[in-house]
């Protein structure tokens, strides 16, 4: 191997999502443990990786691609105007990143998020490059994209997956060789980050005042915050010294403040928008709630796991299952109000002890998501 190998990663990202701060983790995690191996950097598609102030700017983690900075202020609320951005994207940035790849020689690109670009181009030219390819939630595949992948995976070095689940779902698909498939969990725990954050200091009284439970995620279809409510207002009639927090943006938030308002809950369940830092608000809560309609595999809980937070999750697809099982946390089966209320209640009666030997199990289990982990099993995939 050369002293040094260039890892470039390709992930254009639309919308503040969990994968992006994977990405940048895994970056991390290269230039932190493997400096004198590899030079690990992002490549800035339109701007979207500069302009995020949640990332360490300082850091020579960036490679501008393009200056079609503008993208970045065109709308990706809802399902028409967020695919008009990714054809825009595999349009304007289909000449400078084949141009890139020819001038700059990376060793390897990793492939997260938009894929189809990157696995476009490495269909139809000849490059050096290796590509790895990440499959990040289930995929759907109808009859022509069920094609085109069966033919660009062809030309793939690696495939890699956040979870069994989902590995062994492609598995089933027959659409590429087997023998690519790896198993690698996400670099959720910056263990040093999340020490700092969750010596915070917060200003909100509900932590330190109020007896509650949490939820985390954006304002969205997938993250089923309508179930929740809907289940808090039953448990509400017989538990009155709880309440909700729900922590997030996004574009159901209005029909989320409805139905509050409906119920007369805004003194019981609050939207307490978007938050960069979650652990101050873990670390406090009773539990952490995940009701979801799928995952993969469910950074937040994760993060709850590691503060030492007990987690009631639905058994959606394709990660809390996995992550949870029955001595970690509590399931609950997915968009069940019954089977929620009842799992609600039982973790509830549970004796101290009982909690306690699931946090140690959970805390234990979810070293496999740290940085060094994630580094330790990625860079065996450049061999």
């Amino acid at each position: 191997m050369d002293k040094f190998q260039k890892i470039y990663y390709w992930a254009p990202f639309i919308d503040k999502v969990a994968t992006i701060k994977a990405v940048y983790n895994s970056v991390n995690s290269l230039n932190r443990y493997s400096s004198k191996k590899y030079d690990a950097k992002i490549i800035d598609t339109f701007g979207e990786w500069k302009m995020n102030n949640y990332f360490d700017q300082n850091k020579n983690y960036f490679f501008p691609l393009t200056k079609f900075s503008f993208l970045n202020k065109f709308s990706s609320l809802g399902f028409l105007k967020s695919r008009i951005k990714y054809v825009l994207i595999f349009l304007l940035c289909f000449f400078p990143l084949k141009n890139f790849i020819n001038k700059n020689k990376p060793d390897f690109i990793i492939i997260h998020l938009v894929t189809s670009l990157p696995l476009f181009l490495n269909l139809i030219y000849k490059f050096q490059t290796k590509f790895i390819l990440r499959i990040s939630g289930k995929p759907r595949l109808n009859f022509v994209r069920f094609f085109l992948w069966k033919i660009s995976l062809k030309n793939i070095h690696k495939i890699t997956f956040p979870t069994q689940e989902t590995l062994n779902y492609f598995k089933s698909l027959n659409i590429a060789d087997k023998k690519k498939f790896e198993l690698l969990y996400d670099p959720i725990l910056n263990v040093k980050e999340i020490c700092k954050k969750k010596n915070e200091h917060s200003e909100d009284k509900i932590i330190d005042n109020e007896k509650f439970y949490l939820a985390i995620g954006r304002l969205t279809k997938q993250k089923n915050f309508n179930f929740l409510i809907e289940c808090f207002n039953e448990i509400l009639k017989t538990k009155k010294d709880i309440k909700l927090i729900i922590i997030g943006s996004g574009e159901n938030k209005s029909s989320l403040e409805t139905l509050i308002t409906k119920y007369n809950l805004k003194n019981k369940i609050y939207l307490k928008g978007y938050n960069e830092n979650v652990f101050k608000y873990l670390i406090k809560s009773k539990a952490f709630i995940l009701s979801s309609l799928w995952e993969d595999p469910g950074f937040v809980i994760i993060e709850a796991m590691f503060s030492n937070t007990i987690v009631i999750s639905s058994d959606c697809a394709s990660g809390p299952k996995e992550i949870l099982d029955k001595n970690r946390g509590v399931l609950f089966q997915s968009n069940n109000k019954r089977d929620f209320i009842e799992k609600f209640n039982f973790l509830t009666n549970l004796q101290e002890s009982q909690i306690l030997e699931k946090k140690i199990s959970a805390k234990k289990f979810v070293k496999k998501f740290t940085l060094l982990n994630h580094h330790n099993k990625l860079i065996q995939l450049f061999y």
